[in-house]
């Protein structure tokens, strides 16, 4: 699978400077959901990148290093339980893209964003932009976006949610809803880190 097709077709659109987009985490019941924005060199060569949901933890770890080294920019946002809580998780993902494109050294001609959302209520991706359905399958520097949101969002949910709250577990789960999870929703409540608006159907069973 050639994941330089998409930028190749932009490059012969007369765009020079590409950068991908992609979020993690618009499911999970807690903790932030994230965004990167990467603009790559032309066609490197990165062995084994591919969409950050078909690698191991280890492979995503390893990459997000490789990535991080030869990007020519890189920039990582996220935005938080509360902000979600306010502006519902769409608007959420499409603030955490933008602010990751804001953040990046170099601004690019054009942003090539996972997915077929570029807006919703209240947030709209400003950039400009087009959308690529399952683009981080087929983009490189979608992949290369998908592997930085996923990582940093795990290791911020695994390590500091998680020393924050280890009666929850995060660590384990990442904050989606599984089963300890749930349980452990159960046993204490929730925690700051919460999204309340994940938690309706939880409440009303209680």
């Amino acid at each position: 699978m050639d994941l330089w097709t998409p930028e190749r077709e932009q490059w012969n659109n007369g765009y020079s400077l590409l950068c991908g987009v992609d979020e993690a985490g618009a499911g999970p019941l807690a903790g932030p959901v994230y965004a990167a924005a990467v603009i790559l060199p032309r066609e490197i060569d990165i062995p084994g990148l591919n969409d950050s949901k078909k690698l191991t933890e280890k492979k995503r770890e390893a990459l997000y290093d490789e990535i991080t080294a030869r990007a020519e920019a890189w920039s990582v946002a996220f935005v938080t339980a509360e902000e979600i809580d306010e502006i519902d998780i769409l608007n959420a993902r499409m603030l955490a893209m933008n602010r990751a494109i804001e953040g990046l050294s170099v601004k690019p001609d054009l942003a090539l964003i996972d997915g077929n959302r570029d807006h919703g209520s209240r947030v709209a991706i400003e950039a400009p932009h087009i959308t690529l359905v399952g683009g981080d399958g087929k983009s490189a520097s979608i992949a290369a976006a998908s592997i930085l949101a996923k990582v940093s969002r795990d290791r911020y949910v695994s390590r500091e949610l998680d020393a924050l709250y280890p009666q929850y577990g995060f660590a384990k789960h990442k904050g989606y809803g599984t089963k300890a999870h749930y349980a452990a929703l159960d046993q204490y409540g929730p925690c700051p880190a919460h999204r309340r608006t994940f938690l309706k159907k939880w409440e009303a069973k209680r």
